[in-house]
């Protein structure tokens, strides 16, 4: 068996993503693998499942121990994933095999990442309308620059039912395309939950999305097309980056990242649509473009700059107060 330090050190930069801000596995490991290495999408969706499996406690575990995990609600989110986890395998097996059944599951890829970078962009919205608020003291939900993670998550009210709903779509399309047990999950935590915290919902949906890997995991070990060359290259440069980047998250959000991370996940939806170099090339400009202009107006409509450089942090004030004038 030939070791592709390459895969490696792709999985290894996924991986920094993962940890930093709760997505990306899925959502990048696999189409990397299908477009760069040439892996076929069943092979990278099993590979990449098993290698999340050891990858995902990495991660969760620094969360742990920071405190920054809701066991509530990852209980209830078990609840309806890890079936549903194991029945989305089933219901790929149920394709059968073939370059249609390929065909599919990669269409299916494409639609995912359209939805989660969807969801990324709700998930900026809302950090922006919190910075808003933070700007005129009006909310005092999110931790202010520079300040230490938070030891417990805040005492939120439990909603059985659309947190079960949520674990149980979330579980079939990982099953399916190993794509959402961050992307998709995070987001919908954080609008079912908008009161914890950035590195809280990090911290909660890593540790969730555990066995609802696991469970997808068995199903492709058993139905799938589990390749252990693959998964030995994404398991060395996966282990190492998440657990750096769960260091980093654990105590500032990534904001850049995301940013970055919405960027690829167009891109990689895109690829996975079959759309050529040059006319992808130029939809990814014409997207990045439009963004930006439309970002700046909405940040003029919540009253901050268009430009998020030449924004004053909101407690500058309190961390440098201007010195009192001496008296004489």
């Amino acid at each position: 068996m030939d070791f592709d330090w390459t895969m490696a050190l792709g999985s290894f930069l996924v991986a920094i993503v993962v940890g930093l801000t709760g997505m990306g596995g899925g959502a990048l490991m696999t189409p990397m693998l299908v477009t760069f290495f040439g892996v076929s999408p069943l092979a990278a969706v099993s590979s990449d499942l098993v290698a999340a499996a050891v990858m995902k406690p990495v991660g969760s575990a620094v969360h742990y121990r920071q405190g920054t995990i809701n066991m509530r609600l990852v209980a209830w989110l078990c609840v309806g994933s890890v079936p549903a986890a194991f029945s989305g395998v089933l219901i790929a097996r149920a394709l059968g095999h073939g370059a249609e059944v390929e065909d599919v599951i990669q269409k299916a890829m494409g639609v995912a990442l359209l939805i989660a970078a969807a969801g990324l962009v709700v998930r900026g919205y809302q950090a922006l309308v919190d910075r808003a608020a933070r700007r005129t003291g009006a909310d005092r939900r999110t931790a202010a620059p520079g300040e230490p993670a938070a030891r417990q998550t805040p005492d939120i009210t439990i909603r059985p039912v659309p947190t079960v709903i949520v674990g149980m779509v979330g579980g079939l399309v990982v099953g399916i395309t190993s794509v959402g047990s961050g992307s998709l999950i995070i987001v919908a935590l954080l609008a079912l939950y908008p009161t914890l915290k950035a590195n809280q919902l990090v911290g909660t949906d890593l540790l969730q999305a555990v066995p609802l890997v696991f469970a997808a995991a068995v199903g492709h070990l058993l139905f799938g097309d589990f390749q252990m060359e693959v998964t030995a290259a994404l398991l060395v440069g996966s282990i190492p980056g998440v657990y750096l980047g769960s260091k980093i998250s654990s105590r500032a959000p990534g904001g850049l990242i995301r940013r970055a991370l919405g960027f690829v996940l167009v891109a990689s939806a895109l690829k996975m649509f079959g759309l050529g170099a040059v006319p992808l090339a130029w939809t990814l400009i014409g997207l990045v473009a439009g963004t930006a202009a439309a970002w700046m107006l909405v940040r003029r409509h919540h009253g901050l700059p268009a430009l998020p450089f030449s924004e004053r942090p909101p407690d500058e004030a309190e961390e440098h107060p201007e010195p009192a004038p001496q008296r004489t």
